[in-house]
Formats: C-alpha cells, structure tokens, sequence
C-alpha cells in the first residue's frame, strides 16, 4: 500500500448508489413553504398558466426555481440541483420546460406578476400569524410602526438587454427599486416589493417610488384596498425620497415617514442661530451616546413653503471619522446631514437613530444580490420581471424560515451565505422503510442538532386550510 504524506487524508471515491443528499438542509425551505401555504396560493394563483395536459404545475416550477436560489444559484439551469434529487424535492421540470413557463409568465408579465403577489401576500399573512408574538407586526402602533425601507440599486449587465443604459456610475445595466420590511435589529427583512427600471432611471423619480409603496403596503397582512395604512407604517428613504410629490403622497396616505433631506445653501447661517444647549447627543447603533455628534431641530429655520404640512427637519453634526474626506457641504470641519420626518414625538437622538438604521436596507440588497439579483439572466424585460419574483421568493423563504425556526438564536441574523454553509449544505441519506421516507442527516456535522429543530418545528405547525 501506497502512503501519502500532507495535510489532509487520502481518500477513495466512487460512484456507488447509497441514497445521499447533497442539499439536505434544503428540506427546511419545503417545510417552509409547506408551512406557510406557498404552494396552494401559488398553484391557485397561476392555475390559469397551466396547460391542461401539462405535468409540471407552472407554481412548482416557480417554487423549485427559488428554492434554488435560496441554496446558492443565480440562474435557471441551477434547478438541476433540485432535479437530482426527486426523493427530497419532488419531480423538477427540465430545462425547456423551466424556461416555456417563464416565457408563458412574461407573454402576460402584469398579470401574472399580480398573480403572484396574491399568492406571496397570503403566504406572508399565513407566517405572521404563526409567529404570533415575533411577527413584525405584533403591536404595531404609531410608536412602534412598521418600518418599510425604500432604496434602489444597480445590477450589472454583460449583455445587450432590453432596457439596459448606461448607468449613473459609469456602469451598463439596470436600476431596480426595491421595497423591504425590516425586521428590526434581532432579525433580517423581507422584500415586499420591486420595480425593475432602466439602468438610466432616476434615482429620485417619485412616480417609481410612490409605486413601489403602493405595492408594498399591499403585502402587509392587513392591508385593505382603498384605505389609508396610518401612522402604524413607516417609510424610510435617503435622500432620493425627498421630492414634493412622493411626500404629499405619503402624507395623503397617512403614512409616517422618514427621509433624507438636502440642506439650503445657507445651512452655516442657520446652524449659528441654534444655541448651545439646544443640541442633544447622538445616538450609536445600539443607542448608545455617540461622542462627537449632536443633533437639533432645524424646521423653524428653514423656509418649507410648498412641503407636507406637519414635516420636521433634524440636523445631525458630528466630527468626521479619521481619514475621511470632508464635503463641500460641511460645516467647521463637521459633517452636517439631515432628514425630514412626520413623527411629532420622541427625543431627537431616537428620531435619528431610527433614520441612520434605514443603512439596514443595503444589507437586505446584499442578500439578494446573493440570492439572484446580481444577475438578470434573460433577454426581455417582462422575464427578468418574473426573475425578480423568483428572486422574491426565494429571499422570502429564507426569511420567513429564520422567523418561524430561529428566535432567540444567533442563526435569526445569518445571511444567505452562512445559512448555506452551516446549515443547507448539510448531507445526508435518503432511505425508505414500508412506504416512508426517512432523511438520515450528517451526525458529524455540529449544525445537524439546530436543523433538526427547525424541522420539527415546521412540522408541528398547523397546516393550512385547504
């Protein structure tokens, strides 16, 4: 016998069949949507897609297509992961298959899309309600709204496709607007919403932003076609949200609101006009005093003729961190920001600080970016529009899991990645005994115990009514 020397063991491999899974951690994303009655709604939903001799119903497809995404790929064919294992997730379409159905889904891109978000809605009311006490939405009040952060990004384009421009950062690509639920700081967040513009779309359009509101507040359980959220609801933008339009919009709605705001070209005048002892200490992230930042009400110094009756203005002043470059716009060698608010109570500091964490939002990107936004692998709008949805579901799935299964634990805020790592690629064995099938998960691995729980926990909820 030959022997090796080096850092890692010698090993034999073949090819023989014993039933492993190379994705059993994926079952937890089934028995999320089997929880949370995506399939039913869903399959309901595009019931009038599916040809009638056809096998695969177009919301398996749909489901499988972002169940992938959820485990790691970024286009189409990466549903041949799923298909490899049909004893886990079922018979997967193949590829013609997969792409006819997004094709079919396009040809009728606002009603199907409609559709869709029928489905995601009910299943996102049928998860809060099994969260009960850790749903977003549990006391929800004026005090402590829901908070929906608005921000756009930029997705590269290596190709010539439709509506892709050439991008504000020197880019070529597309410029998507995306809606998303915060979960505040003990969890992540959810898409709610996205509108898919061209690569050269304005990043303060308030026509785009008022629509991807609009969609948004339709997500939330108990939203109700023509009346007005309230105060109970927040919408947190930087500084593209501050237009006339989008903020007389949202005061008609009702909704609070939270946005960066430009300051005059006067600001050094005003902020001399602001006593000393009016400046209240900053916030850190975990509302903390943050040494070297003050922040003070600027409204009544400002002219705001013309904006929202009832809208604040909130300076914040702070000295810069070491290294960074000074604006134009700084004031005494302080960075000066602000943002307008409708909120008429709490201290300045909280006002702030719950404005600065609207910074969350990029993270709830990043995430999907990692989950299939980073690439918009068809031609025609309208199917990158019904990627999107996929992209949607797939963050939603995550997110909804990490809600029902993981309270309390660090794994509530893992991202894509690391849920991939630890928990996803868990492997295990497929074996059948009488006429059930039994997944013998890796006791090797130090997650297995966590993924275990989860399961059994998606398992002892009720089911959805049919």
């Amino acid at each position: 016998m030959k022997k090796r020397s080096g850092l890692y063991p010698c090993v034999q491999a073949d090819a023989a069949a014993v039933g492993v899974v190379s994705q059993a951690g994926g079952v937890a994303l089934v028995e999320t949507v089997r929880a949370a009655g995506l399939d039913q709604a869903l399959s309901q939903a595009l019931e009038p897609w599916r040809k009638p001799t056809a096998v695969h119903d177009p919301a398996k497809v749909m489901i499988d297509l972002a169940v992938s995404l959820a485990l790691g790929g970024d286009c189409l064919a990466d549903v041949a992961v799923l298909r490899e294992q049909p004893g886990v997730y079922g018979p997967v379409a193949s590829d013609p298959t997969v792409s006819r159905t997004i094709d079919a889904l396009a040809a009728d891109a606002p009603r199907a899309l409609a559709a869709i978000n029928r489905a995601r809605a009910a299943g996102r009311a049928r998860v809060w309600e099994l969260a009960g006490e850790h749903a977003p939405d549990h006391d929800a009040d004026a005090k402590m709204p829901l908070i929906v952060d608005v921000d756009a990004t930029l997705v590269t384009s290596h190709s010539d496709k439709q509506d892709a421009r050439p991008t504000f950062k020197r880019g070529f690509g597309h410029h998507p607007l995306w809606a998303f639920l915060d979960h505040g700081q003990d969890g992540t967040g959810e898409p709610l919403a996205v509108v898919l513009r061209p690569g050269n779309a304005g990043s303060n359009t308030a026509a785009d932003h008022v629509t991807v509101v609009r969609d948004a507040l339709r997500q939330l359980p108990d939203h109700k076609s023509r009346t007005r959220p309230g105060r109970r609801v927040l919408v947190r933008i930087d500084g593209a949200g501050a237009t006339h339009k989008l903020l007389e919009w949202m005061s008609g709605q009702r909704l609070s609101y939270s946005v960066g705001f430009t300051l005059p070209s006067n600001t050094a005048e005003l902020l001399t006009l602001i006593p000393q002892d009016v400046w209240q200490v900053a916030h850190d992230s975990n509302g903390g005093i943050r040494d070297g930042a003050w922040v003070a009400e600027l409204t009544g110094l400002l002219e705001l003729k013309g904006w929202p009756p009832g809208m604040r203005v909130i300076v914040r002043k702070e000295r810069p961190h070491p290294g960074a470059q000074l604006r134009i716009t700084d004031i005494d060698g302080l960075r000066v920001t602000a943002f307008a608010t409708n909120t008429r109570t709490g201290q300045l500091a909280d006002l702030e600080l719950r404005h600065r964490r609207r910074a969350r939002c990029e993270d709830r990107i990043r995430c999907a970016k990692d989950s299939g936004l980073a690439n918009l692998p068809l031609h025609d709008m309208d199917q990158n529009r019904i990627w999107l949805a996929v992209v949607s579901l797939a963050c939603e799935l995550t997110a909804w899991l990490q809600m029902l299964t993981l309270v309390g634990h660090q794994a509530r805020r893992w991202e894509p990645k690391r849920l991939r790592h630890r928990l996803f690629s868990i492997a295990g064995r497929l074996a059948r005994s009488g006429r059930r099938s039994v997944l013998h998960l890796s006791s090797s691995n130090r997650w297995t115990s966590l993924l275990l729980e989860m399961i059994t926990t998606l398992r002892g909820l009720p089911e959805p009514a049919r």
